[in-house]
């Protein structure tokens, strides 16, 4: 008899372990196709908020007259030519057209990678993907301007700022505001005087130090005016990328937009035309 137990026991748990190994596949399924289709819904939800939201355009247009620093001089644009005809190719000729562009990577709204300034630093086709879209904080320094055209945005500056936005988050992007990017389009000579308006060392120093951003822009051509660029020849050899002749910074926020950047994969590129923008809270 307990033969005859022990075998209709055992026959009992091997029908329970059946049940818990089909219900535990059951659940590892369901949990297979729920955390895809929730991790789904979750990117379908951030995109519809996005989607909502303001966009606002931080990139100038650019084309042979934009202003631009007399060491590399204006951009050259030309059809592109059949090298065995020598000829533009054409929408009536050949189903198409093409442009040949010849110009230093510095021009327009542009990045400058660590490696434009620092012989190790990384190239733009190796900085994050992770590092293009940012929170965004703007300085606005147009308001020291009148006492100051060439003011350099200042440490006191930027503790008047957080006193009254809140701390700098770490990981942001810091754009400076100084007005210059509607010189870009109406007076190119003034835009490129020098001095301007532009960062402090010491402030630049606290925002990588202190605050952790990530990459800074401003309106002008260079970050700084000090004879030797101090600022920015700063933030390029401590690993931080810049972006520069931004636009449109008036119609940001102070705080609580995110910024995108992208630019060619340019194969240990030192600069080039970027496009920037901001998504608005």
């Amino acid at each position: 008899m307990k033969r005859v137990h022990d075998s209709q026991a055992a026959r009992r748990m091997s029908a329970a372990a059946k049940r818990i190994c089909v219900s535990s596949a059951v659940f590892l399924a369901a949990l297979l196709w729920v955390l895809p289709s929730r991790a789904q819904t979750s990117l379908d939800e951030a995109y519809h908020v996005i989607a909502s939201k303001t966009f606002v355009d931080l990139t100038h247009a650019f084309g042979p007259d934009t202003p631009v620093w007399s060491g590399f001089g204006q951009a050259r644009m030309s059809p592109a030519i059949d090298p065995k005809t020598h000829q533009p190719y054409t929408i009536e000729k050949d189903g198409f057209r093409a442009t040949y562009y010849e110009m230093a990577g510095q021009y327009g709204t542009h990045i400058d990678p660590p490696a434009h300034f620092a012989r190790d630093g990384i190239t733009m086709d190796k900085i994050p993907l992770e590092e293009m879209i940012l929170p965004l904080v703007v300085f606005d320094a147009t308001p020291y301007l009148a006492a100051d055209p060439s003011h350099a945005f200042s440490l006191r500056d930027l503790r008047a700022w957080e006193e009254q936005n809140g701390r700098v988050p770490g990981g942001a992007f810091a754009a400076l505001r100084t007005g210059m990017s509607k010189e870009f389009e109406k007076d190119p000579e003034k835009f490129k005087r020098t001095p301007f308006p532009g960062w402090s060392l010491e402030a630049v120093k606290f925002l990588v130090e202190e605050r952790g951003i990530t990459a800074i822009g401003h309106e002008s051509l260079d970050a700084d005016t000090t004879e030797r660029m101090a600022t920015e020849t700063y933030l390029l050899r401590s690993g931080h990328y810049q972006i520069e002749v931004m636009a449109n910074l008036d119609k940001v926020p102070a705080k609580g937009a995110l910024i995108v950047v992208s630019w060619p994969k340019v194969k240990d590129g030192l600069g080039f035309p970027a496009r920037a923008f901001a998504i608005l809270p």
